[in-house]
């Protein structure tokens, strides 16, 4: 059976378009007709075309909170999707729910359906969803998942807003920095070229570097961008990306934040799994895969070997001697208790705020770092040109 998009108008003009399923082009015009749809275009969706199709978020989490509330009025997964692609009125979202209703009726599971669209279910929402089929709590499941994606856009949103600011500032500062070297003071201290006595050093030192960067500053530019563009190739050797992204925590803030982001992903991931009634072994290793530090993850895939030997969680954990005191008490507690993916919300909401008390310590450090940066460069230009000036008005005084 192919899969084809289609053009069509209905009986009152309206323009309609969609996907369906026919063994054959003259099938499908037939299924057309018989919805009382006259076709305008139909052409077969290949396989690359399927795979390209990757939702937005927030169309994302809107829909499988739509069929999470289907799913618990007791309604059967292929009516719910056809509900859902009926009042879908963008084509790609469309077209992934036509997908999926006409695998669930060719009888594939959900879990089994959504794995084909990979960019848009990750490893970690398929096992979520596999795992609601088998416990019979997809609703709750669905609903978890778009919590959960929800909640790391937020957190995505806040990271990119705590970063603008400071990134703008640097880029405006250099900016400033180098119109001031380039065009402002050659046409200022170039006035100062017919004095006989010698010039003050700062005054020197600032024709020296308005020279270099007339000269040279094209060349800097395109130094740096080929240093960065090297770094990013270095980096996708996996041994060097290892390497960097171990160094990585030990700089000084820096490498609080991006554990504690690493932690606190791993732990909300592993808790929303767990809860799933996913496997404990499953739930560290797609909690592993889903972290950006490769060396934090090489760690924690550790662990779960550890706890396939039969290691707990909290001993195996502790071996990578990345938690912190507070994380392990609070996972040691609910091993104990039987509410580990509670105390691992619990432990995740603490990271988080860790992570973000750093985050906005760190960009209220560097702010006014970089502006008594600027006000000195600036009080340096300043001096270095009213110093021939005084000294001048001296000698004529």
């Amino acid at each position: 059976m192919m899969e084809f998009r289609y053009r069509a108008t209905d009986c009152h003009g309206k323009r309609q378009q969609g996907q369906l399923s026919a063994d054959s082009a003259r099938e499908a015009r037939q299924r057309l007709r018989e919805q009382q749809l006259l076709p305008q275009s139909l052409e077969p969706v290949t396989a690359r075309a399927t795979r390209e199709h990757a939702l937005k978020h927030r169309d994302f989490v809107l829909m499988m909170r739509q069929l999470a509330t289907l799913t618990s009025a007791s309604l059967p997964l292929a009516q719910s999707l056809q509900a859902l692609e009926n009042q879908c009125d963008k084509p790609r979202q469309k077209a992934l729910l036509h997908t999926l209703r006409q695998q669930v009726l060719e009888g594939s599971s959900l879990a089994e359906a959504v794995a084909r669209w990979p960019k848009t279910f990750t490893p970690l929402y398929r096992a979520m969803i596999a795992a609601g089929e088998a416990s019979g709590r997809l609703d709750r499941v669905l609903e978890q998942l778009a919590d959960y994606s929800e909640k790391a856009q937020q957190l995505k949103s806040k990271l990119l807003q705590a970063m603008i600011y400071p990134l703008l500032l640097t880029v405006v500062a250099l900016i400033v920095v180098g119109i001031l070297l380039t065009a402002v003071v050659p046409e200022v201290v170039s006035q100062f070229t017919h004095m006989r006595q010698q010039l003050p050093a700062t005054t020197r030192l600032l024709m020296q570097l308005s020279a270099a960067a007339q000269q040279y500053g094209a060349l800097l530019i395109v130094l740096v961008a080929a240093s960065l563009t090297l770094f990013r190739l270095a980096l996708r050797r996996p041994d060097l990306r290892l390497r960097w992204h171990q160094r990585q925590l030990r700089l000084p803030v820096f490498g609080r934040i991006v554990l504690n982001l690493n932690l606190a992903r791993y732990a909300r991931t592993l808790s929303i799994l767990t809860h799933s009634a996913v496997p404990l072994l499953e739930s560290m290793a797609i909690s592993a895969a889903v972290l950006s530090n490769d060396f934090i993850r090489q760690q924690l895939q550790q662990a779960a070997d550890r706890v396939r030997e039969g290691a707990t969680l909290t001993q195996a954990l502790d071996e990578t001697r990345l938690l912190t005191p507070m994380m392990r008490h609070m996972i040691a507690s609910g091993e104990q208790s039987g509410e580990l993916d509670a105390m691992l919300k619990r432990t995740a909401d603490i990271q988080d705020q860790a992570f973000m008390s750093q985050m906005t310590l760190a960009v209220s450090l560097f702010e006014p770092l970089l502006i008594v940066v600027m006000a000195a460069v600036v009080l340096f230009i300043i001096l270095a040109i009213l110093q021939p000036i005084l000294q001048l008005n001296s000698l004529t005084g």
